[in-house]
């Protein structure tokens, strides 16, 4: 043994003086420092990252090569001649698959390619330039290959903010972090015909995309490593932190209403149908050609604080979006997607206190007024024709309002610990009016507007990191541990009494059926014959459209969160990587869970690696799933029913044998390959996803049994077992030719997954979770996505040109028959001018040719009562744009 370390030290001895100290400073060409450069020494592991200043130190073999790479900039290489090296990076556009990324990894060390886990890495400001999508989840749909949103109709809260998930997977099961930081979820639970219904998710587009640097997609299961909702992945969002310039667009587009064909044609009472602010309609025929016009201004700018790399950046944005309408049936006049009018403000700063110590803060306040159509009345009971001559459509208005604040401190002890601790709040609250509805109960008397009430969430995050790099273990280790101690509240407010109230003959609520009845219509349908045919209908209580939140529906919930983790990364050589992950969580409210990660990278070669990884994973019930609760009117095929929807700790959810909600349990694989070769790069990577106990919405049970004033009850439960295998893939390649650059990117997701049980017990499957629930699930995860992007630029002049390809989707209808999307491929065009140094206009269409949906049979069965469902492509046909940027 004495022999065998002498030689250790000999050996090590003989490294260390063969080796030279570099050091320098690294800024950008506007003079600015650069904080968290990856330094490598090229072939090796060996690497550091510049400080909070901008500089470094590294040591580094005779004759060693230094490799310069951050994020949005271009790589640099420089053989290590002097011991002191400065460097001035170039900003550099696109989509770069060798950038330094935090997500995934503590390891600063860590890049894209020979990370062990797949990464996407968006450079959002490229993106927004290039492209005519207006917020968050319409970006990444195109650009991020297993990445899903859908915009939604006639779907109450859904239709204001879009349900978005990864491969496939729930809404809430990808969990989304800002600069590294738990973000809270919204209050929004999806209940009717939305991809992702009976879950809860974040929402993307109460951040402003003008204030994003770049967005960082792990997939792959992460819950070992940041917690409950990382099934399906991370989306990490980075923040500008650019300083003393001012960037920012104005942006005008409008929808082209040509439904294409039969559309508007082939049905009377929706040919051309425009509906007025109370939801009362009139024919316009087809001189309208444009509707959804919306306007965009965004501007952010950010000061140098101090000497020391200290910023702050600012972000404002502003959108107005008018409704799209496009055909549907005699009942859903009002088929399109909502109307928003927003207003963001973001912040970004940190501050250095000492050399080593920087406090940051960063967050934001996001304002929405939004305003959707629900199902069309018609007549009968819910239609009091003074007011509303042959019907009306009510309106779902929201208002609804993120707010977010995290602050923390950085630190680096002179032992090389980095310290890290935080504290984040979030709350999203969401407070719906009810317009050009009716109470009908009230008849005459009633209001056309009401004060539904809302629900909230709010979220407290307390973060302790700390990590280490150990240069002198194997050929490098990254030790990090923490803790993380989370509070969330969940609360139901209710509205105005005439929201949710049914009053008897006398304008009175009516508080003993026995005594006191509402007001009646002749039934238009009586049967003397049928015995179930009433002679008479009683005109229904709350507001049409969507039923306000009554005092028994009120929710005042808490709970609290501790977590223990560690993770660690080994090079074990030059060439083998491997990571791992423990994460042990304590919920007050369902108890203890621990899950692990394994994962590895192999570097085959020069230009190839392999990677896998395996895991498992978690997500605790959302505070909105246990609890909310809600009556209300549901559509179907047979007409309309009263439907209660019972908190999961109900005696009415116990009588039908529903148990208390567990959290959803994950094993996630995979294994994948990255490349490089010169101007192309390539990862490709297969997964399986297994979940058991998925918390599922069930359908609608007969209730009446119970006399509880309700038709059917459903409930929210731990339903069904799910796997899922798919594959991605991202091609990319970079060319220079002269003053000409092209760039062309291929991204795919294929997907397959399979509900391998049912957890009905004794209930009937078919009403617990059937046919049509089953698709719905399914159509979350559609066969496959490929997208095309194709760039060019010379001088002033670019253009990019992208192909995306959705795959087929079936839907199940209220007709429990097969509604099938074949599948599309949309084309996007954008051209760009720079008409002075400071000045860029773009021209553009999103899906330039008005490619549609599949339109459904005439019997209106689909979810939502248009022509179409909600699919991925959308359902509003073609969308033209110009944009005039500027950056002083």
């Amino acid at each position: 043994m004495k022999k065998i370390a002498l030689l250790f030290l000999f050996l090590n001895a003989s490294f260390l003086f063969a080796q030279k100290e570099i050091s320098g400073l690294v800024k950008d060409n506007t003079g600015t420092v650069l904080p968290g450069v990856n330094i490598v020494e090229k072939g090796t592991s060996n690497g550091v990252s510049s400080d909070s200043n901008g500089t470094y130190r590294i040591n580094v073999k005779e004759g060693a090569t230094l490799v310069f790479s951050y994020v949005g900039f271009t790589t640099v290489e420089k053989p290590a001649l002097n011991s002191k090296i400065d460097m001035v990076l170039s900003p550099e556009g696109g989509q770069e698959l060798k950038e330094i990324q935090i997500v995934g990894s503590r390891n600063t060390k860590r890049t894209v390619v020979n990370s062990a886990v797949p990464i996407d890495v968006i450079n959002v400001r490229d993106v927004t330039t290039q492209s005519g999508k207006l917020e968050i989840n319409e970006l990444l749909q195109y650009v991020a290959p297993s990445f899903n949103a859908n915009k939604q109709s006639g779907s109450d809260g859904a239709d204001h903010v879009d349900p978005a998930s990864l491969r496939g997977l729930g809404p809430d099961q990808t969990l989304v972090l800002i600069n590294g930081k738990r973000r809270h979820q919204s209050s929004l639970i999806n209940i009717f015909g939305t991809r992702g219904r009976g879950n809860t998710g974040t929402d993307l587009n109460a951040i402003p995309a003008s204030s994003i640097k770049r967005i960082e997609i792990l997939r792959d299961g992460a819950a070992a490593q940041y917690g409950s909702d990382a099934i399906a992945g991370v989306i990490n969002i980075v923040l500008n932190d650019n300083v003393d310039e001012l960037t920012g667009s104005v942006t005008y587009g409008a929808f082209n209403t040509n439904a294409k064909g039969d559309f508007l044609s082939g049905t009377a009472n929706t040919d051309g149908y425009r509906l007025d602010k109370n939801g009362n309609g009139n024919s316009f025929g087809k001189d309208q050609n444009f509707d959804g016009g919306s306007v965009k201004i965004a501007a952010n700018y950010g000061v140098a604080l101090g000497e020391k790399g200290g910023f702050a950046n600012f972000t404002a944005e502003y959108l107005n979006k008018n409704k799209t309408l496009r055909p549907g049936y005699d009942f859903r006049k009002g088929f399109g997607e909502a109307e928003i009018q927003g207003f963001n403000f973001f912040g970004n700063m940190a501050i250095p206190v000492s050399d080593k110590t920087q406090f940051y803060a960063f967050g934001g306040r996001n304002y929405r007024d939004t305003d959707a159509y629900a199902f069309t009345r018609n007549g009968g009971e819910r239609v009091v024709e003074s007011i509303y001559p042959g019907g009306y459509t009510p309106r779902i208005t929201s208002n609804i309002l993120d707010n977010s604040l995290a602050a923390g401190f950085r630190t680096e002890t002179a032992s090389g610990w980095k310290i890290d601790i935080s504290n984040t709040y979030g709350k999203n609250l969401f407070h719906y009016f009810i317009k050009g509805t009716i109470n009908a109960s009230l008849e005459e008397a009633s209001p056309l507007e009401f004060d539904a009430g809302g629900h909230s969430l709010s979220q407290n995050t307390m973060n302790f990191d700390f990590s280490k790099n150990y240069s002198s273990v194997l050929n490098g280790m990254n030790l990090a541990f923490g803790a993380e101690f989370r509070t969330e509240k969940f609360e139901i407010f209710a509205g105005e009494e005439g929201s949710y109230t049914t009053y008897d003959t006398n304008g009175r609520p009516i508080t003993d059926p026995a005594n006191q009845s509402a007001p009646t219509i002749p039934n238009p349908d009586y049967d003397p014959s049928d015995p179930d045919s009433p002679a008479v209908l009683s005109r229904p209580g709350g507001s049409q459209g969507f039923p306000g939140y009554s005092p028994a529906n009120e929710v005042d919930k808490s709970r609290t969160n501790l977590s223990l983790y560690t993770d660690a990364e080994f090079d074990v050589t030059d060439s083998f990587l491997v990571s791992t992950a423990v994460r042990f969580e304590n919920y007050s409210d369902f108890g203890s869970t621990l899950n692990g990660k394994l994962a590895a990278r192999l570097k085959a070669t020069k230009n190839i690696n392999f990677r896998g990884s395996i895991s498992t994973g978690f997500r605790a019930p959302s505070l909105a799933q246990i609890y909310y609760n809600l009556r209300f009117t549901n559509f179907n095929a047979g007409g309309a029913v009263e439907v209660i929807l019972s908190p999961n700790n109900s005696p009415v959810t116990k009588a039908f044998g529903i148990q208390k909600l567990n959290e959803e349990k994950a094993v996630n694989a995979s294994l994948g390959f990255t490349s490089s070769f010169g101007e192309f790069t390539a990862t490709v990577d297969g997964y399986y996803i297994k979940v058991k106990d998925r918390i599922v919405l069930t359908g609608y049970f007969d209730a009446t049994a119970l006399n509880i004033g309700v038709s059917e009850a459903q409930f929210f439960t731990n339903g069904v077992d799910t796997r899922t295998a798919g594959l991605d893939m991202v091609f990319a390649w970079k060319k220079s030719f002269g003053d000409s650059k092209f760039g062309a990117t291929l991204v795919g997701n294929i997907n397959d997954m399979k509900i391998d049980n049912v957890k009905n017990k004794n209930l009937d499957e078919g009403t617990f979770f059937g046919k049509r629930e089953k698709a719905f699930l399914l159509a979350s995860a559609p066969k496959s996505k490929f997208g095309l992007n194709l760039n060019y630029s010379k001088n002033k002049f670019d253009a990019g040109l992208a192909f995306t390809h959705f795959s087929k989707v079936v839907l199940v209808d209220y007709a429990d028959e097969d509604d099938v999307y074949n599948a599309k491929t949309v084309t996007d065009l954008t051209l760009g001018y720079k008409l002075s140094k400071n000045l860029k206009l773009s021209i553009g269409s999103n899906n330039l040719f008005n490619i549609y949906p599949d339109k459904q049979d005439e019997q209106g069965n689909t979810e939502a009562g248009g022509y179409w469902d909600a699919v991925q492509m959308g359902f509003s046909g073609a969308y033209y744009y110009a944009r005039l940027g500027f950056n002083f």
